[in-house]
């Protein structure tokens, strides 16, 4: 009786006890393009899967600060396999408004080292359910050269000078 008792808890508990939660690291934050409205920021994660099954990925939710002020929320349906006990690289794309951009430009930031706090939880679907696995990382990216804004007011200030 007490062994039908201990596998009907862990049925009832939807077997999470058996499922240990994949490993989620930001490997790098980097700007990738710049538009008319804003920017593409591009988190780098990688997703240690140590189970002995795979699991999928059926989306994300982010929330993402810079300088401390809140830059961006969203999240996407995305579909992505972690094979059992291997390592995936996965792209989380966030796009920045220029009003918020304005924002972080008025704190006079070290464009070198540009502190962010992203929080992130992925969902998973696992062979015993689903689960979502949290990230809550901490760090600084540097802002590519071409993207800053003194080299973008020199190149409209050459855009100018050609034209004399």
């Amino acid at each position: 009786m007490k062994k039908l008792l201990v596998l009907l808890v862990l049925f009832l508990s939807g077997c999470t006890i058996l499922v240990t939660d994949p490993e989620v690291t930001v490997r790098n934050a980097s700007i990738v393009g710049l538009d008319t409205k804003g920017f593409e920021l591009e988190f780098y994660l990688t997703v240690k899967n140590p189970n002995s099954f795979g699991v999928t990925l059926k989306g994300y939710n982010y929330d993402l600060q810079v300088m401390t002020l809140p830059i961006a929320k969203g999240g996407a349906r995305n579909r992505v396999e972690f094979k059992a006990g291997s390592t995936t690289d996965v792209r989380l794309p966030v796009r920045v408004e220029f009003s918020d951009l304005l924002e972080i430009l008025k704190r006079r930031p070290d464009f070198d080292r540009i502190p962010y706090r992203l929080n992130a939880g992925l969902e998973l679907d696992t062979p015993l359910g689903e689960l979502l696995v949290p990230l809550d990382k901490s760090d600084t990216f540097a802002v590519p050269q071409e993207y800053r804004p003194s080299y973008l007011l020199k190149q409209v200030t050459d855009l100018f000078s050609s034209g004399k």
